[in-house]
């Protein structure tokens, strides 16, 4: 079991469960490494192919998205038969512990599809009032990204160690990622553009990784627009237990989707989120 360092408290962790604690992360660890051992054998390989979710448009989907969910899926009604699951490709399935285990078995599968190792695997466990603990990781590359009330820790092939956000810094200064223009509407990339214009540095279409990124203390902020809730609950868990914050464009709680603002501190919050409040 990988072991969360640093005992802290974040306000957005409303009902932190510190009995079950070290379960909860050993069983999240779990589920990454199956989902790790599933989905690797496909990523870049010759005879990957993509469904296609949409009508109209692309949002693609694997056989590595199904079975790495069927097999996470597989593995918690063994560790944990009594809690619910959300996922992305097979839906929700109730539970009676109050725990709903959030699982998206690759966020960003157009990256997974073209080659890139910008996706990930996104695990978080909490209930309604949120995730109390998130992961983000990268199968591919071998990086781990986990967060709780307790801190953050990265373990990786060069290492392992405690992270935390970036301490504060002016917008103007600041290094800003995001999915558009690839998502939402004309308003919401309108509302992105104000807030990128005023930062130093801007990067597109990093999925997920892209919060890892800002957990690690490397990148200020993040923002993004139609999002369902198992695509940004396991990067709330993670960056808020970094000691981040992340709510939506108001100013409220992000985890059950749509838009959201991921920031490394209060102080660049506010003043991008004093931006986005003129977007509604």
């Amino acid at each position: 079991m990988i072991a969360i360092w640093g005992a802290k408290w974040h306000p957005f962790f409303m009902t932190y469960r510190p009995e079950i604690h070290d379960e909860l992360v050993s069983v999240a660890n779990a589920l990454a490494d199956v989902a790790r051992a599933v989905i690797l054998p496909h990523f870049r390989s010759a005879g990957l192919l993509a469904e296609n979710k949409l009508a109209v448009g692309f949002d693609p989907v694997t056989v590595a998205d199904k079975a790495a969910e069927r097999a996470m899926c597989d593995l918690l009604a063994q560790l944990r038969p009594h809690d619910a699951i959300l996922g992305e490709e097979y839906g929700a399935k109730s539970g009676t512990s109050g725990l709903t285990w959030v699982l998206d078995p690759i966020d960003g599968t157009r990256g997974f599809v073209s080659g890139t190792p910008t996706w990930g695997v996104l695990i978080a466990v909490g209930d309604d009032a949120g995730p109390q603990i998130g992961v983000i990781d990268q199968p591919y590359i071998g990086e781990r990204f986990i967060g709780t009330p307790q801190g953050a820790l990265f373990v990786g092939p060069h290492g392992e160690g405690a992270i935390q956000t970036r301490k504060q810094r002016p917008l103007s200064e600041a290094t800003v990622f995001t999915t558009f223009p690839e998502v939402g509407s004309p308003t919401e990339r309108a509302g992105f553009g104000a807030v990128a214009e005023k930062a130093l540095l801007t990067r597109y279409g990093m999925d997920c990784y892209a919060y890892a990124l800002l957990a690690a203390g490397h990148v200020d902020l993040v923002i993004e627009a139609s999002l369902n809730s198992y695509d940004i609950q396991g990067p709330i868990g993670l960056i808020h237990g970094a000691g981040g914050i992340v709510t939506d464009w108001q100013g409220g709680p992000a985890h059950n989707g749509g838009r959201a603002l991921a920031a490394s501190n209060p102080e660049i919050h506010e003043e991008a989120l004093a931006i986005l409040r003129e977007f509604p």
